[in-house]
């Protein structure tokens, strides 16, 4: 019986042209699988499936959505994310065939590393102690935009100190302006949707938050910001941003919003940042799954 498969050219550049045919041959395929991107139960031989590459430093793991869902990519993961996927998937009960695992080609993508965030320099050019970006995924309404009325998945960032320039000794905090050089736009009504920011994205794998990616001078991205572990996000968190293919990302200096113990007061916060001018923001396409 005739496989549905899709295996991109990046996908098979990854894998290799051996691989790649028995993929779409079915030697290598199961026949059924749970869609990496809905988590529904799909069948290759009943419905268009496309490959998805993870791709680690070391590791790569082979993974299949329905192709309604997402097309046949790579996606790169941290290896350390990517490793504690593997074991969840070896340890848990299988109610279809464990995807399958690969060393990636030389030319595989790197992870990208987490970057350090330095706060201002203390007395003798000492720095003090880097800052800590807190990350909350939240849902937000706008009035006005092609998703006016319609819940969108976005994330609040926060450092826990000042975020200085490297060899600013002043001990201002400079995280909101270093953001509107990267293109981000003020945001004073919440109401409003921010800018958009192509160049910058963020990244879900495997149905979990990964990272904020921006460009890197040299081409490609890099990791803004890096989960230590991938985060959870809530069904209809997920189902916004794979729905729409973009996350609404708000940024203010640290003490601004806090951390809020509901939905409503962290919109009050946000609210208040805005209305101050300390919130920017932007609209970031969704990489990944």
């Amino acid at each position: 019986m005739p496989r549905l498969i899709d295996v991109s050219d990046e996908v098979r550049a990854e894998i290799g042209d051996d691989e790649a045919d028995r993929l779409l041959t079915g030697v290598t395929a199961p026949d059924r699988y749970d869609c990496t991107h809905c988590r529904a139960p799909g069948d290759v031989t009943q419905e268009s499936t496309a490959t998805v590459l993870f791709v680690g430093e070391e590791t790569a793991v082979l993974a299949f959505a329905h192709s309604r869902c997402i097309p046949s990519q790579v996606v790169p993961v941290a290896e350390e994310q990517l490793l504690g996927a593997v074991r969840s998937i070896s340890e848990a009960p299988q109610t279809t065939p464990p995807q399958a695992a690969y060393a990636p080609a030389p030319s595989a993508p790197a992870a990208p590393a987490a970057l350090p965030q330095r706060g201002p320099q203390g007395p003798g050019g000492q720095p003090q102690q880097a800052a800590v970006l807190g990350v909350t995924c939240g849902l937000v309404l706008s009035q006005t935009g092609r998703y006016a009325g319609i819940p969108r998945a976005a994330l609040v960032v926060e450092p826990t100190g000042a975020v200085g320039r490297p060899g600013d000794e002043s001990g201002q905090d400079h995280f909101a302006p270093m953001l509107v050089e990267q293109g981000f736009g003020q945001v004073f009504d919440v109401e409003q949707p921010p800018v958009e920011l192509p160049g910058w994205s963020v990244l879900m794998a495997m149905g979990q938050l990964h990272a904020i990616l921006q460009p890197a001078k040299g081409g490609g991205t890099i990791a803004w910001w890096q989960a230590h572990q991938p985060l959870q996000v809530t069904d209809a968190w997920r189902s916004a941003a794979t729905q729409q293919g973009e996350v609404v990302m708000y940024a203010a200096p640290a003490g601004s919003i806090g951390r809020q113990p509901r939905e409503d007061l962290l919109r009050s916060a946000m609210d208040s940042a805005a209305r101050h001018g300390l919130l920017v923001g932007a609209v970031l396409p969704l990489a990944g799954t």
